[in-house]
């Protein structure tokens, strides 16, 4: 049995050596070369930080970047990519959240990175100058040799209701567990080509490391510009011979809107999975068209359960008049429904809705230094008396179709799935709350349009509104429709009356 990720590493460097593992905006690298220099990084690292620390890695999605992740697991630690794209105050947060000893860099983003630790006890390193160091690379056989497999390996960092982000700790455990399962329910081989979208601190990017890593398929890490230019990503995808893409439904939906399958069709694709959100029928019918022999999957899954605890094979021809199905349980996950007493309900109780709950070793550790949290969202399965066994109550609401399969009904509280990420909408009317010229706000999500509406009353105006926002929170958390208001509506408790803002944007 398997205890590490590193061991998928191992396995495909010594019987594909010479093969390329990535393809990257920073240049390839073969099997032997990612081994190789993820140690040597490694070796550096472990040198300088204990074992099953954070190695925060600040900067862009590249070759380079896996192997720096790589190199974190090989010290023993675990990882925890930081996008550059953030803005700093959200990398603060993160980083007071770490209390990191180092932190791993490039060139390119040195400098930032000293502005964000100025005044922490954090050490900066760059890619080059690791490689360049003499390490002892017995330390790391050492480690290894201490290593199980619920030590952890990343920690990706969501939306928080507190207002500072949530750390999902994910151990070697729930990445062994849930990949082996993957690349063996969808036919991956090392005859594939992974078409990476999703940025890596986003973690549908995790299918796409891990799958390559077991398997020997090459992972080809698409430029993050490419996103804006929908023909130069289609000529990227069909020059590069993809011929599977794990991406999120905005980025599939990107392509259709601006029509760029007519421009061009990258015929080698076999096979489209894709999450983060509903897919709307009429873009999922545009890309059947265009590729008729690729089979298309639906995905669901949040981070804390390591991907995807569902799955559903899309059957051309099918009307779907209540959306998309999520199908059914991934082998060794339990996918259930519980209703507001905590009582579980039955695959023929069609149509009635509950949580969904999951449970199964794929579950993350929980959230990293933030165990009031972990203890809120992971709890003893209330079906389960007589022993201990953790659940993770989703905040979304499912139920069952007549055939068995799960459908999705969007979530039970505040919080919501934007642009393929989750988004405690409190958290951002928290950030506006601060900003001068807002009295009182309020943000709301239109699930049927795909818009985040931010309401407000006071003097501020949108556009500086929304500038200021976007200092201190990810793009894709700030209200692309800003509302001023004479005055907010009140429930007769005095409270905001949500119901009403609806009906302004209905």
């Amino acid at each position: 049995m398997r205890k590490s990720v590193l061991e998928y590493l191992e396995e495909t460097a010594k019987n594909k050596n010479n093969q390329t593992a990535l393809v990257g905006p920073d240049g390839d690298l073969t099997w032997g070369e990612l081994y190789q220099g993820s140690r040597r990084i490694g070796a550096s690292l472990a040198g300088k930080t204990e074992g099953r620390r954070p190695v925060p890695v600040l900067m862009e999605k590249g070759s380079w970047t896996v192997a720096a992740f790589l190199g974190a697991v090989w010290a023993g630690c675990f990882y925890v990519p930081l996008n550059p794209e953030l803005p700093d105050a959200r990398l603060c947060q993160v980083l007071e959240v770490l209390q990191a000893d180092l932190l791993v860099t490039d060139e390119e983003h040195r400098e930032r990175a000293l502005d964000l630790t100025a005044g922490k006890e954090t050490e900066i390193y760059t890619v080059r100058e690791l490689l360049a160091e003499e390490g002892e690379e017995t330390i790391l056989d050492r480690r290894q040799g201490l290593a199980i497999d619920t030590d952890p390996l990343y920690a990706n960092f969501t939306s928080g209701s507190t207002g500072v982000p949530k750390g999902v700790l994910v151990s070697h455990r729930s990445v062994l567990d849930f990949i082996d399962v993957f690349t063996e329910t969808f036919g991956i081989t090392g005859e594939d080509r992974m078409a990476n979208q999703a940025p890596l601190d986003f973690d549908v990017s995790v299918k796409d490391l891990y799958s390559c890593l077991k398997t020997g398929a090459t992972l080809l890490l698409v430029p993050r510009e490419l996103f804006s230019r929908p023909a130069a990503l289609l000529d990227f995808l069909c020059e590069k011979k993809t011929t599977v893409m794990v991406w999120a439904v905005s980025a599939l939906c990107l392509i259709t809107t601006f029509h760029g399958l007519d421009y061009r069709v990258p015929e080698s694709v076999r096979m489209i999975l894709f999450s983060g959100e509903a897919m709307p029928l009429k873009h999922l019918r545009i890309w059947e068209e265009k590729l008729p022999e690729a089979e298309f999957v639906n995905l669901y899954g949040p981070t804390e359960i390591t991907c995807n605890c569902t799955y559903y094979r899309v059957v051309r021809g099918e009307e779907y008049p209540e959306g998309l199905p999520i199908g059914r349980a991934f082998p060794n996950e339990r996918v259930f429904l519980l209703d507001e007493d905590n009582r579980e309900i039955r695959p023929e109780e069609i149509g009635k809705r509950g949580e969904i709950c999951v449970s199964g070793s794929a579950l993350a550790l929980g959230y990293y230094r933030a165990p009031a949290q972990t203890a809120e969202h992971f709890v003893q399965n209330p079906l389960n008396t007589s022993y201990e066994e953790r659940i993770y109550r989703t905040g979304d609401l499912g139920s069952y179709a007549a055939d068995g399969n799960l459908l999705f009904h969007g979530r039970k509280d505040f919080q919501i799935k934007y642009m393929g990420h989750r988004i405690e909408l409190e958290e951002v009317e928290r950030a506006m709350a601060k900003l001068p010229g807002v009295d009182r706000c309020c943000c709301l999500f239109d699930e049927e349009k795909g818009r985040l509406y931010g309401f407000y009353c006071g003097t501020a105006e949108k556009k500086e509104l929304s500038a200021k926002l976007k200092e201190s929170l990810p793009v894709f958390m700030v209200p692309g429709r800003l509302c001023p208001l004479e005055e907010m509506p009140l429930t007769k408790n005095g409270k905001i009356d949500r119901k009403a803002l609806r009906e302004m944007f209905r």
